[in-house]
């Protein structure tokens, strides 16, 4: 994660904000006399918002530990035992 002074940050704001949509990276802004912050897009955050809350529900990542078929396993296994002509 990039750091930068708040300063320079109000000096190049529409660059940074620029650069944190477009390569999808957050911004660390440090102050002096305060609490630092971190600047991501909005997609960037609803992204870690749905993870965590995945990460969070026990019951969801159970069905997501359930589930054992990826797609290398499923184009193996398609490879292996070729579906019949009705797709079955």
């Amino acid at each position: 994660m990039e750091s930068v002074s708040v300063n320079r940050f109000r000096d190049n704001l529409k660059n940074f904000v620029e650069q944190s949509i477009n390569e999808h990276v957050p911004i660390k802004v440090t102050r002096r006399n305060g609490e630092d912050f971190v600047v991501l897009s909005a997609d960037d955050w609803e992204r870690e918002q749905e993870t965590l809350y995945i990460l969070q529900n026990n019951e969801l990542m159970k069905q997501i530990g359930n589930f054992s078929i990826t797609p290398c396993s499923y184009a193996f296994s398609r490879q292996t035992f070729p579906l019949s002509k009705s797709g079955r």
